[in-house]
């Protein structure tokens, strides 16, 4: 594995977001400032800056500083959507530094890929190695993301979950999102939405939902797929078929187990484009757990990959 040369790194940025879900609470905040003071330690007062978020659309002019001053390394701190948002910004921009991730948000799900630890001194020990990680990201109507694009039930629950029930609640929005979609759109009525997909060209398939996943982990901790890498330059595809209630409560218990192999109503694959449209305009669809395009989607993935240091 290949190592960064951390001498020739003229300036490092270490960007947090304090409305990300983890750092509400004082312990978050703490950890953050202490990779801050670590970064100054290891690496110099002059090529460490803190550059702090207190507002998702500052992102814009953040991304903006960030290829100005061609920035070597970028450390974000925080959830999946910062960072999910400010590396698209930085990299749509034509600049592709080193990245890195401290775990600060609401779902982590990058920084568990990369096996990312919360505590700021084994970070700083791990990062610290210089170890290079290719991350290859896909695009959703050019929207980047990294480890997952949803569409359907999941992405209904994404949709309705608000900033500040994330902030209150964390984890839990999702879960008390997630009962009360299952009782509006399934138990009380028949689900209606139907998705054709295509993959690779091929033939197009109806599906109820469908995750299309660089990452193994869904929702923060269940593992869908065991062969998923974030190195990986295709997709893992899910397609689920069945759309009745009792479908929907079999397909969030496998989701739940990590068992969603073995049901013949669950289709997997492998794919390098995927292709949707719904049957209602405009379904909404999740990108990294945040919904930022609807369908129809065109899903491909990227022929470069990011270099992460973890």
């Amino acid at each position: 594995m290949k190592r960064a040369d951390f001498t020739k790194f003229k300036k490092i940025a270490f960007v947090y977001n304090r409305n990300s879900g983890k750092q509400i609470f004082a312990s978050m905040m703490s950890r953050v400032n202490e990779v801050y003071k670590l970064l100054h330690s290891r690496f110099g007062q002059d090529r460490v800056e803190m550059w702090d978020v207190r507002k998702f659309d500052e992102l814009e002019g953040m991304a903006e500083r960030i290829v100005a001053d061609r920035v070597d390394w970028v450390v974000i701190a925080g959830g999946d959507g910062t960072i999910r948002s400010l590396i698209e910004k930085i990299v749509d921009r034509g600049h592709r530094p080193y990245f890195s991730v401290f775990p600060a948000g609401t779902v982590n799900l990058i920084a568990k890929e990369l096996l990312v630890p919360e505590e700021p001194e084994k970070w700083l020990r791990r990062v610290g190695k210089g170890l290079i990680n290719p991350v290859y990201f896909g695009r959703t109507n050019g929207r980047l993301f990294l480890t997952v694009t949803g569409i359907g039930y999941d992405s209904l629950i994404v949709d309705a979950v608000t900033e500040t029930a994330k902030k209150l609640l964390s984890k839990f929005a999702y879960v008390w999102q997630s009962a009360e979609m299952l009782r509006k759109e399934i138990i009380l009525k028949d689900w209606h939405y139907e998705f054709k997909v295509r993959l690779d060209g091929g033939e197009w398939l109806k599906a109820s939902t469908v995750f299309v996943c660089k990452s193994r982990y869904y929702a923060g901790r269940c593992m869908l797929f065991d062969d998923s890498k974030l190195s990986n330059d295709y997709f893992n595809v899910a397609l689920f078929f069945g759309c009745s209630s009792t479908d929907f409560m079999r397909y969030s218990v496998r989701i739940g187990m990590g068992a969603i192999k073995g049901d013949k109503t669950i289709r997997i694959a492998k794919a390098r484009k995927v292709e949707i449209s719904c049957n209602v305009s405009d379904f909404p669809a999740e990108l990294d757990g945040d919904v930022v395009t609807a369908a129809p989607l065109t899903i491909e993935m990227d022929g470069k990959p990011l270099q992460f240091l973890a």
